[in-house]
């Protein structure tokens, strides 16, 4: 076969084989997340549905599931720009461990995440110099939030990280060359460029923080009225036999996830500018 032959497109059936064949494997994966979640709809009854909108402690848990996960979102997105930016822009002494330590709560069991937190605050001489001193979080609900910002904050701050990568340096130089302080500069060019994909961050730490569970059933209990979430509602229903109940919460749950990546992909993060 001449190296001209082999550069030549496919024609015929064997163009469209590969398309149709890894179509079915897609649509395969596709039906069977829907059909997963469609069954679990169709054994939802009226009476549980009724009880998830009337029932003063799961509106207590989807409250304090909506403040926890908001308060997160905003540290999560303090944080971001901030080492997003370092990350993308520079090179320093111990950037490759700080980078693989940004994304090390990703790859946490959350158990883990739990664990950890529980043994600094009750174990080592600074968790309980910071309990004694007022500012509590074992068992407190400014613990979920602590639980939400460490498994959370990962996906924020890759996020912001991805999308300044994707802006050309030489459109900060350009704004350096026309008067601009390296402040200005940010603030007014790279930070409006990467708008998609911090926003797209937040999004995705915020539905990560949400639907949080196996750290704060270690780290602040799931006490009614205080420290449950909905996420640990689910676990609480479940557990005493009201699976229709913690049903109708999981579904909740699947359709704010779901609501967070159809955002994401709207947003679409922030194009390649070249000059």
């Amino acid at each position: 076969m001449s190296p001209r032959s082999r550069n030549m497109p496919v024609r015929g059936w064997q163009s469209s084989f590969l398309p149709v064949v890894f179509s079915l494997f897609l649509a395969a994966f596709v039906a069977f997340i829907v059909v997963l979640i469609a069954g679990d709809a169709l054994y939802v009854n009226a009476e549980a549905l009724r009880t998830v909108v009337t029932a003063p402690y799961i509106r207590h848990a989807l409250w304090m599931s909506t403040w926890t996960s908001l308060t997160t979102t905003a540290l999560s997105v303090m944080f971001a720009v901030p080492a997003g930016y370092i990350l993308s822009r520079y090179r320093f002494p111990g950037r490759t461990f700080a980078d693989a330590i940004v994304d090390l709560p990703v790859v946490f069991p959350p158990l883990v995440a739990g664990l950890t937190l529980l043994v600094f605050f009750n174990q080592t001489a600074v968790g309980r110099w910071i309990e004694s001193h007022g500012l509590r979080f074992v068992f407190q609900p400014k613990g979920i939030v602590l639980c939400q910002f460490l498994i959370s904050a990962s996906y924020a701050i890759r996020s912001a990280k991805s999308a300044f990568d994707d802006i050309d340096r030489r459109l900060e130089n350009v704004a350096l060359t026309l008067g601009c302080t390296h402040w200005s500069a940010f603030l007014h060019v790279t930070l409006p460029l990467a708008r998609g994909g911090v926003l797209a961050g937040a999004i995705l730490a915020w539905a990560r923080a949400f639907g949080t569970f196996g750290p704060l059933l270690i780290f602040v209990g799931s006490f009614r009225g205080r420290t449950e979430v909905l996420s640990t509602t689910i676990f609480l229903e479940q557990s005493v036999g009201h699976l229709e109940v913690a049903l109708v919460a999981a579904l909740l749950l699947i359709a704010i996830a779901f609501a967070a990546l159809v955002a994401i992909r709207v947003l679409g993060g922030t194009p390649r500018v070249k000059l």
